[in-house]
């Protein structure tokens, strides 16, 4: 089992390769939907993830793995081909969001702080989950920055949840890709980067303890953190670089050399700054995990917008979505440039 996790998790930080996050709960996606004008069905939500599946060249070359919802990893696709053969077809990995939302933190502060739920009956989700195909799962926490937050309390809370999501998960033969999010975006989102940084070092040291209490095999992980970065309404933005160089200390202070990868969250940064802070990341290089993505509207705006609901759009979906995808590869390999983007 030991061995199988760890050839999992390593076949996920493939190089050039990342995850493609395509775990939008039925809320966020109508929300996707709304702003190009589509209904959010589920017929409609098929064939836009069907899209996306099916675009072979970005598929094959460029994406190792997809987390799916619930409802994505029954559905069968248009012409009765199950969504998850699609996947596996172009060579990438299925996986499952299981956690249950971000809650109100019980406590003086619930309007602000978040616990992520979805502990109870998990043990026999994963199951299911991996008797359809599931071989690793994601569990997402959120940590939000103020003045004075966030508490102990939440992060202590926050990371305990993860571990224990992370024990089940290699219990039942799952990788399990453990997400602390420090937010960049929100109405609390005027921290500076130095902010972040001391934030993000807190809740990634936490949580390392708490996998390690929690007995995790960190081989058999794959972490899937924030980047170092001042929130978007701080009137003092960083630049590209010291992104890059903060999030690289931030990470060599906290993330175990064990930990086979890790696999960015692009939080609230537009397409294009994702790539770039990614492919800084990796030019800084003497790295000792490959660093790569796990983006979903980083990866898929562009596509949702050429798509626009039409099937005479899918072809004009899957380039954009590709050329994304190509992108991202490259700056897994700190080999993505301006020009290439323009190029392309």
């Amino acid at each position: 089992m030991k061995q199988e996790l760890s050839k999992i998790a390593q076949a996920l930080v493939a190089p050039g390769k990342g995850i493609l996050a395509a775990d939008e709960s039925s809320g966020t996606i109508k929300k996707r939907f709304d702003s190009i004008g589509v209904t959010s069905t589920e017929d409609t939500r098929r064939d836009y993830r069907e899209m996306l599946f099916r675009a072979s060249e970005g598929m094959k070359n460029c994406v190792s793995g997809v987390i799916l919802y619930d409802e994505t990893i029954r559905q069968k696709a248009k012409d009765g081909t199950p969504l998850v053969d699609i996947m596996k077809a172009a060579g990438s990995i299925p996986g499952i969001k299981v956690d249950e939302g971000a809650k109100p933190l019980a406590g003086p502060h619930s309007e602000i702080e978040k616990v992520t739920e979805g502990l109870d009956g998990l043990r026999e989700r994963l199951a299911e989950y991996h008797k359809l195909g599931a071989r690793f799962a994601k569990w997402r926490a959120v940590i939000t920055i103020t003045d004075s937050l966030p508490s102990w309390n939440c992060i202590k809370a926050n990371a305990h949840a993860l571990a224990r999501y992370a024990a089940l998960c290699q219990e039942a033969g799952i990788v399990p890709i453990v997400e602390p999010e420090v937010l960049m975006d929100g109405a609390h989102s005027s921290h500076t980067i130095e902010r972040c940084y001391e934030v993000t070092e807190w809740t990634q040291r936490t949580v390392f303890r708490e996998l390690y209490d929690a007995r995790v095999e960190l081989e058999g992980m794959v972490l899937k953190p924030n980047m170092v970065i001042a929130g978007q309404k701080c009137p003092q933005q960083a630049s590209a670089q010291q992104v890059a160089e903060l999030t690289v200390k931030c990470l060599k202070s906290t993330v175990p050399s064990a930990v086979p990868g890790i696999a960015f969250l692009s939080g609230g940064q537009s397409d294009e700054q994702a790539t770039e802070n990614l492919s800084l990341i990796n030019q800084i290089g003497d790295l000792p995990w490959r660093v790569t993505f796990s983006y979903g509207r980083a990866l898929q705006a562009a596509a949702l917008k050429a798509w626009g609901g039409k099937s005479e759009n899918v072809a004009a979906g899957q380039r954009a979505f590709t050329h994304r995808a190509r992108m991202n590869s490259l700056a897994a390999l700190g080999k993505w440039s301006q020009q290439l983007e323009k190029a392309a």
